[in-house]
């Protein structure tokens, strides 16, 4: 059986089972003892986490992050994901990769079931080969090979396939179980065996005991025997047994279920048939929302369509058990979608009894991209009017923003770090300069959106403009950072951008009343639905996925959140840094008087920020000098904890701790120290363990620091000068999104100029490109014409 699976047209059977029966024996003594502790085991490349997992059935869950608590799981698989494309056989790798995650799952220990198809393609694969063998010994030995290809199949009855199959499917399934030292047991239903009570009940024993023993149910219609279903035998409340969708949803109610997840060959439901121009993906389907859905066709294969499914589905939920339903066909594209479903991830449609009380992220997204449109169309005037009425709005409602961040830091204290909890504080004097900020990008928005860049005469009454336009709807996610909400909001305004905030939870408070005064300043030229705070339990990942809503993600917090976000997003460009690691270089000509000054500003002004200097390069010829100790006293006094590099630990007999990597961002009163020899060695350091974010040198000869500024690739390089510097506002920019670590598109900080783009007008009359072929009557001209000069004033 197992040699068969290394022939499948899938992902070898070897790849999934193989490197972990070689690695480790995974024994049920392996299975969670104590389901409060959470860690990740690493016998799966599927994380082994252990959660909470007692829960009382009888209401089903209201949001997609409380599945990760569901205990028992019904896992029905329908017959187009068991099955090849060909129908005759099994789709094997997929078949491994839904074993290993019920695997994974069962081995945290929840009590899954599994409600499988495939019986019946499984014995015509079987019962095609003995007939093709039987029928062709004879005429092999006097036909030939080629009449041997001509040969008839006899239409094959569906239950003798299922008889044929049955057997092969389960030795299939344990042969995969037991790779992972679980045991499965066969269980064949029919309609009727729900219909007898006595039957019911040995049904319910026979699962609970097997739950019980830490086995694996495989349950499947006994497709062999199973008679017609009956018309409209379950108006009655109770689901009758036509398909294994009703199966399911019959067995999930029954057995007392948290989580029936329904594997198909679509994504999940659509408000329209799967595959039309105009179809959308339903993220959450509520009860009573059928009507603005219209049911496409039957899969391919099997006895149910979706709307089956969905009455299946419904009816699980009007018990009680949540429902997913959800692609399992595509196990490189969907990825681990069983464990994706549980861990609450975005996958397939899930059934749900509560709405959300305002709208969902993708309703946000719409919104945000026709308001961005209608923001665009606004004269420069009016955009400026928004920003101008924001900005005042935040010096007029100071005290009700003050009132709100205070709530958030009361609810942070002992969950957030010192450096995490100034920048989550606001003040009077953050929103004045907030608001200076704003009012300065109220005047660069004025020659914005729509400037012409170039002008060109193709050929006579044939002319090309490039001009500049928004980039679409930008998703921007801020850690504890509030103050970032309006700066990110004006930006937008100015540029015609759409946008959705998701900002972190320890700023609700704060949050919310930034976004209220930002669409009250909207509102004035009635774009409010421009800017979108997302207030909905999605997470960052799930945000990422949204590549047909969301143009550019800039990640506004710390280098993990980059990290993730970057890693996240699919389809979707990412512009910010995931790491600032600013460095700077004091240089054996540097002057006494400033290096102290610029050090400290530099590393203690604000050490959280990501422009803070974490990396301190002495010249060699500068230690045991009065300088050096300079420096050393007053990091000292600044209470700074220093990390020795190699080098400096070498000259030192009693060095500080040394340093772990340099490659650390600090975000706090520490930093590290380390000896080079000259400017060249500097910038290979910095080249090395950087992040190209913001470097300085500090000398005050000139040719080594020019050759210092042309010869370090980063975002932004100074002389003489604080690392601090690196920001959009202190730049003139007004305000940031953020700073650019990437060399496409923008780079540093990021102001209203990063957040535009550029589209091409071409005004002609009648003009045709053949015209101007070899023996046409028009040539190019190709001229440079004058730009306008806009009124900025």
């Amino acid at each position: 059986m197992l040699s068969q699976v290394y022939r499948s047209g899938f992902q070898p059977f070897s790849q999934y089972l193989l490197p972990w029966i070689q690695s480790t024996s995974v024994s049920r003594s392996h299975r969670v003892q104590s389901p409060a502790i959470r860690h990740v085991r690493s016998w799966s490349n599927i994380p082994f986490i252990t959660v909470p997992l007692s829960r009382t059935h009888g209401k089903s869950f209201a949001h997609r992050s409380e599945l990760k608590h569901a205990k028992r799981i019904v896992v029905k698989l329908g017959s187009a994901v068991v099955t090849r494309g060909d129908e005759c056989g099994l789709a094997l790798g997929r078949l491994a990769s839904i074993v290993e995650q019920v695997s994974v799952l069962q081995n945290q220990g929840r009590e899954m079931i599994l409600v499988t198809s495939g019986a019946v393609a499984f014995g015509k694969q079987r019962l095609r080969h003995e007939i093709l063998l039987s029928q062709s010994v004879r005429q092999a030995l006097h036909s030939g090979q080629n009449q041997l290809k001509e040969m008839a199949i006899p239409v094959l009855e569906a239950r003798a396939c299922a008889a044929a199959g049955q057997s092969g499917l389960m030795a299939l399934y344990e042969a995969m179980f037991t790779q992972y030292s679980i045991c499965a047991a066969q269980i064949l239903v029919t309609n009727l065996d729900f219909h007898d009570e006595q039957k019911r009940r040995n049904l319910n024993g026979t699962l609970h005991e097997l739950l019980r023993m830490n086995i694996v149910p495989i349950v499947n219609t006994n497709d062999a025997v199973v008679p017609p279903a009956e018309p409209n035998s379950d108006l009655q409340g109770v689901i009758s047994v036509k398909d294994n969708d009703s199966l399911a949803a019959r067995l999930a109610v029954e057995m007392k279920t948290d989580l029936l997840i329904v594997l198909s060959d679509v994504e999940g439901l659509f408000d329209s048939p799967p595959g039309s121009d105009d179809a959308k993906l339903i993220d959450i389907f509520y009860p009573g929302d059928q009507q603005s859905v219209t049911f496409g066709t039957k899969s391919r294969v099997g006895m149910g369509g979706m709307e089956a499914k969905v009455k299946a589905a419904l009816w699980a939920l009007q018990g009680g058990t949540s429902v997913v339903i959800a692609n399992g066909t595509h196990p490189k594209v969907s990825g681990h979608v069983i464990t994706d479903i549980v861990e609450g991830k975005k996958v397939g449609t899930f059934f749900s009894e509560v709405k959300p009380a305002g709208p969902t992220v993708e309703q946000q997204g719409e919104m945000a991209r026709s308001g961005g449109r209608m923001l665009a169309t606004l004269e420069p005037e009016q955009r400026a009017e928004i920003i101008h009425h924001l900005a005042d709005l935040l010096t007029d409602q100071r005290d009700e923003i003050l009132l709100a961040n205070k709530k958030d830091l009361e609810e942070a204290q002992g969950r957030l770090a010192t450096p995490l909890l100034k920048r989550l504080s606001l003040s009077t004097s953050k929103l004045n300069s907030l608001a200076i900020g704003l009012r300065q990008i109220a005047a660069s928005s004025q020659d914005s959106v729509g400037r012409v860049l170039r002008r060109t005469r193709i050929a006579k009454n044939l002319e090309l403009e490039q001009v500049t336009v928004p980039i679409g709807v930008l998703l921007v996610i801020f850690e504890s950072r509030p103050d970032c909400l309006p700066q990110v909001a004006a930006l937008a305004i100015a540029s015609g951008n759409g946008l959705l905030l998701k900002g972190g939870k320890e700023a609700a408070h704060s949050n919310r009343i930034l976004h209220l005064l930002t669409q009250e300043a909207l509102s004035i030229h009635g774009v409010k639905e421009a800017v979108q705070l997302v207030n909905t339990r999605e997470e960052v990942e799930d945000l990422c996925r949204l590549d047909q809503m969301i143009d550019l993600i800039i990640p506004r917090g710390s280098s993990q959140l980059v990290r993730d976000i970057q890693k996240a997003a699919k389809g979707i460009p990412v512009m910010g840094h995931s790491e600032g690691i600013c460095h700077m270089f004091v240089d054996s000509e540097a002057s006494v008087d400033k290096v102290t000054r610029l050090v400290r500003d530099s590393k203690c002004e604000y050490p959280a920020a990501c422009n803070a200097l974490e990396t301190l390069l002495i010249h060699r010829d500068l230690l045991r000098t009065p300088l050096f100790d300079q420096i050393i006293d007053m990091l000292r006094v600044e209470q700074v904890k220093i990390h020795a590099g190699p080098k400096f630990a070498s000259y030192l007999t009693f060095s500080p701790s040394e340093v772990k990597s340099l490659r650390t961002e600090y975000g706090d009163l520490e930093l590290c120290i380390e000896v080079v020899d000259s400017v060249q060695e500097a910038i290979d350091h910095i080249h090395k363990y950087g992040s190209s974010h913001t470097d300085v040198i500090v000398t005050e000869n000139e040719k080594t620091a020019e050759f210092f500024l042309q010869h370090v690739d980063s975002a932004c390089v100074f002389w003489n000068a604080s690392t601090r510097f690196s920001d959009g506002y202190r730049f003139g920019l007004g305000a940031e999104v953020g700073i650019s670590t990437s060399r496409i598109h923008a780079r540093g900080p990021v102001g209203l100029e990063g957040l535009l783009t550029t589209k091409w007008l071409l005004r002609g009359q009648d003009h045709v490109v053949s015209d101007f072929s070899e023996h046409g009557s028009l040539k190019y001209l190709h001229e440079n014409l004058p730009i306008p000069q806009r009124n900025t004033s």
